[in-house]
């Protein structure tokens, strides 16, 4: 899932120009949702906005649907990001004085997300007492306002009122969600969590792995542009809503989710731990035994064949250790014909499974190795993210 760019259209003739921002944020990877006034319809229709953002435009509030939903309440959830282009004086007053009577105005209300409003009038209606006021109050809540430009206006008066330019805000609302997009038109599959392996119907085999640092490393990804696969085995965070996430119990299952989305991945990041071992026969009821005994069978080393598959992809691999780090970890990236491995000590406080800092090495395939102080796994993320690039 991308991040949501919600679009208020009121009803001015600078409509027409949103069109062109909806197709443009849609291209630059968001998720568009349109929210049209019924004036605006009298400019450009709801199918332009429909074809243009893939997505249906709504209108009024009290059409049928076909499902249930409190929509005002849903797209104001929904939105990482509220734009409204044009707002008319009219919209701008409701917004300031608290007016909810149509789709528009109630939804922009509701939202807590970023919001960015783009005024368009008539010169004289702009630069009138009642409506700079009203934008003030509307900054002073934290609402980004983009001032109109000066020119011709459709009325055939000059001055200032000309809603600002396509180009200039789909900046501005790119500059805000993604402030360094250098992962852009990249897909990144990442793993994360502790997999499953049942013994009965009650007690299984797992390890400590809490999913932290796979989550830190998808919303990385994310913020810098990125499209992230999230294969999410048990974990104790909960993962980013604008990822495609893939939820998964055993070892076996995560390695089919990763075989079935390899095509679509340009980096590969294994920052799960996969259970090594499975029981060879599981038990349906509960063993009530004094003693037992597992037979345990090797699981499919996932990383491994993803080596072995990769072609051109970007393979990073995680080493967890007790013991002579960077020796185990050197034979890990290269049994795994991985192009990078993040090793740590698990022992060392600060670092390893269940807590929010870690302290690293990076060891790439061609030697370097990067010894990294102890620091927060969002920061950590960033410094893998960037390895990457350098690759």
């Amino acid at each position: 899932m991308k991040k949501t760019v919600v679009v208020g259209v009121s009803g001015g003739i600078a409509a027409y120009k949103c069109c062109e921002v909806v197709s443009k944020l849609k291209q630059l990877g968001y998720a568009v949702k349109v929210i049209l006034t019924k004036n605006a319809t009298e400019f450009v229709s709801k199918l332009t906005f429909e074809t243009l953002s893939g997505n249906p435009v709504v209108v009024d509030m009290f059409a049928e649907k076909e499902h249930f939903d409190v929509e005002h309440v849903s797209l104001a959830k929904e939105a990482d990001l509220f734009l409204v282009c044009p707002a008319t004086a009219n919209v701008i007053a409701k917004f300031a004085q608290g007016i909810a009577d149509d789709m528009l105005s109630t939804t922009f209300l509701a939202s807590k997300a970023i919001k960015v409003i783009c005024p368009a009038m008539n010169t004289g209606m702009y630069t009138d007492k009642a409506n700079l006021k009203n934008l003030e109050l509307l900054k002073d809540r934290g609402v980004h306002i983009l001032e109109p430009d000066s020119g011709y206006l459709a009325c055939g008066d000059i001055g200032k009122g000309r809603m600002s330019e396509p180009k200039q805000i789909i900046e501005f609302v790119d500059s805000i969600l993604t402030p360094n997009p250098d992962f852009r038109n990249k897909t990144v599959l990442i793993t994360a969590g502790a997999t499953i392996e049942d013994i009965d119907g009650v007690r299984y085999i797992s390890n400590y792995s809490s999913g932290k640092m796979g989550v830190a490393l998808a919303n990385r990804v994310l913020a810098r542009g990125g499209d992230v696969i999230l294969v999410a085995a048990n974990m104790s965070v909960t993962p980013p809503k604008n990822a495609k996430v893939i939820r998964v119990k055993s070892t076996k299952d995560m390695n089919n989710a990763v075989m079935d989305n390899l095509d679509q991945a340009d980096i590969i990041i294994k920052a799960a731990a996969p259970s090594d071992y499975r029981v060879n026969k599981k038990y349906s009821q509960k063993i009530k035994s004094e003693t037992l005994l597992l037979d345990l069978v090797k699981n499919p080393d996932i990383a491994k064949e993803v080596g072995l598959k990769k072609g051109d992809k970007i393979l990073v691999v995680f080493a967890a250790e007790t013991n002579d780090l960077l020796e185990n970890a050197a034979e890990k990236l290269k049994s795994k014909n991985a192009d990078m491995i993040v090793a740590n000590d698990v022992t060392k406080k600060g670092a390893g499974f269940m807590v929010d800092t870690n302290i690293a090495t990076i060891i790439y395939a061609n030697g370097q190795i990067d010894s990294l102080p102890i620091m927060s796994k969002e920061n950590l993320a960033d410094v893998i993210l960037d390895g990457v690039l350098s690759l």
